[in-house]
């Protein structure tokens, strides 16, 4: 049995989905009473569990032989980085006493060590516990979600305009979280002595300019990149209903 953290999200959907057609079982770890019954006509077995509750997640985890975890994004109306903290903190204490054999690890390029920089710290966090304790564990590092500009498809379609905290000719990593979901079930179906790292991106990097385009050629209307500059993100953020603390780590993390 696989036991998906964040199965409803994009990339542990995907992952649940990729075991799902492979004919292996599939238990998804769900807040929602609704969207665990979805799974379970889709095949999967479910259930309902809070992350931040150990000790029933740990129950969860004794189902299962192999699981992926991906740390919950927290609301962005509160202090972020303090809530995911609280969920990373609740899913290593999850581990201990689970008997899982292999676990694989949802992290993100440029992990580093640190404070207020949202993923970046906070999954680096996350892939130091995994390394202090005893089952082996795989870390997938995924690059910039390419599904992130959906957020912007409003002003795309009604002005022609796509926002960017990044300058728009920048070409970085960036993946669909649908081959994250599908890399993710890749590695949780390899033998128990395969893990590490794995760095996960699309066949090339692409810029803000390239994502314009391709609004552009999907809408049939001109697309222009407009660059927020860097002294506006904090307050850009907060416009968007993201907390003081919060902004403040996600501009940090930006940059």
């Amino acid at each position: 049995m696989f036991i998906i953290l964040g199965g409803t999200g994009h990339v542990g959907s995907a992952a649940a989905r990729a075991l799902l057609d492979q004919g292996r079982p599939v238990t998804i770890v769900t807040h929602s009473t609704d969207k665990a019954e979805a799974w379970r006509r889709r095949g999967a077995e479910a259930a309902v569990a809070d992350v931040r509750d150990a000790d029933r997640l740990r129950a969860v985890f004794r189902r299962g032989r192999r699981a992926f975890l991906l740390n919950p994004p927290a609301d962005v109306a509160t202090d972020t980085d303090a809530g995911e903290r609280e969920t990373v903190r609740c899913i290593l204490a999850a581990l201990d006493g689970s008997g899982l054999e292999k676990v694989v690890a949802e992290s993100t390029y440029g992990a580093q060590p640190g404070e207020r920089c949202g993923d970046l710290t906070v999954l680096y966090e996350l892939e130091q516990g995994l390394k202090a304790q005893p089952i082996p564990a795989t870390i997938q590092r995924a690059g910039y979600y390419m599904s992130n500009w959906a957020a912007s498809l409003e002003a795309v379609r009604g002005q022609g305009i796509l926002p960017s905290m990044l300058p728009a000719g920048l070409r970085i990593p960036m993946v669909a979280p649908e081959d994250l979901g599908r890399a993710a079930a890749r590695w949780l179906t390899e033998p128990v002595e395969r893990t590490g790292p794995h760095y996960v991106e699309g066949p090339e990097p692409y810029s803000p300019a390239d994502v314009a385009a391709a609004f552009a050629g999907a809408l049939g209307r001109p697309v222009e990149v407009k660059e927020v500059p860097r002294e506006a993100w904090e307050e850009t953020f907060r416009s968007l209903g993201f907390s003081e603390p919060a902004a403040k780590s996600y501009a940090r993390m930006t940059a």
